[in-house]
């Protein structure tokens, strides 16, 4: 089965998770908003992009820029942010992705 959207970096199966972030809770990857493409995490993107990653403004939360690597289902960073677990297929998000949400998200 076809999976889109194409998730870019250093994944290692089909649920997005990378060799830098591999546990059971390591399901999402991020579309960053400088490149419009799906990254399981900012090391991937940082090692395989061509450019350096841009945040997501405050004013732009309302787009689609996580994917669940369990149900494949888009969420909104606002979505996101608010859950624990996906709306979708309920799988559990990890909870210690919040420590780096600074690499993704700008809080103004």
């Amino acid at each position: 089965m076809t999976r889109t959207p194409e998730v870019f970096g250093k994944t290692v199966d089909e649920h997005t998770r990378c060799v830098h972030y591999a546990t059971e809770l390591d399901i999402i990857a991020i579309r960053f908003a400088c490149c419009d493409r799906y990254f399981p995490c900012h090391l991937c993107h940082s090692e395989t992009a061509d450019h350096p990653a841009e945040q997501w403004p405050r004013d732009r939360w309302d787009q689609n820029a996580i994917l669940c690597g369990a149900c494949w289902g888009e969420l909104s960073i606002e979505t996101y942010k608010a859950s624990d677990s996906c709306p979708e297929c309920a799988a559990s998000f990890n909870p210690r992705c919040a420590a780096h949400s600074d690499l993704y998200f700008a809080d103004q």
